[in-house]
């Protein structure tokens, strides 16, 4: 008689999936690091340029970092979005429930005795 068992319910393919979590990790920190960036450049350009003793230095070069962190911030947002993406679509697609026989366990014949397998090997000599 065979019993079915069915296997514990596995986690899906994508969340063990290495490439999965190393675009959720560069994501989050593109994202950090474009804000690290932006955001105190954007403060030091404003505060020298309202209090008039903004030079040339702290505009045109926090300007670029501006620029390069708004870069990096936006591709982690994106990055962020597409692990979104795979995740919804993933969870979309149905898993197959396996379920497992367990092997019948047969009774094995009984073998001749010892002293039979002796003599038979005796009378081929």
């Amino acid at each position: 008689m065979s019993v079915a068992q069915t296997t514990p319910v596995r986690r899906p393919r994508l969340v063990r999936s290495i490439a999965y979590w190393v675009l959720v990790l560069t994501s989050i920190a593109s994202l950090a690091i474009g804000v690290l960036l932006t955001v105190p450049n954007i403060g030091v350009m404003t505060s020298s340029l309202l209090d008039g003793s903004a030079t040339g230095v702290e505009v045109y070069s926090g300007q670029a970092w501006v620029t390069l962190g708004a870069a990096l911030a936006g591709a982690g947002v994106l990055g962020i979005l597409i692990a979104l993406a795979l995740a919804a679509g993933a969870s979309l697609i149905p898993r197959a429930v396996v379920t497992e026989t367990a092997p019948e366990i047969a009774a094995e014949p009984e073998s001749e005795p010892a002293d039979a397998d002796l003599a038979t090997s005796g009378a081929r000599d």
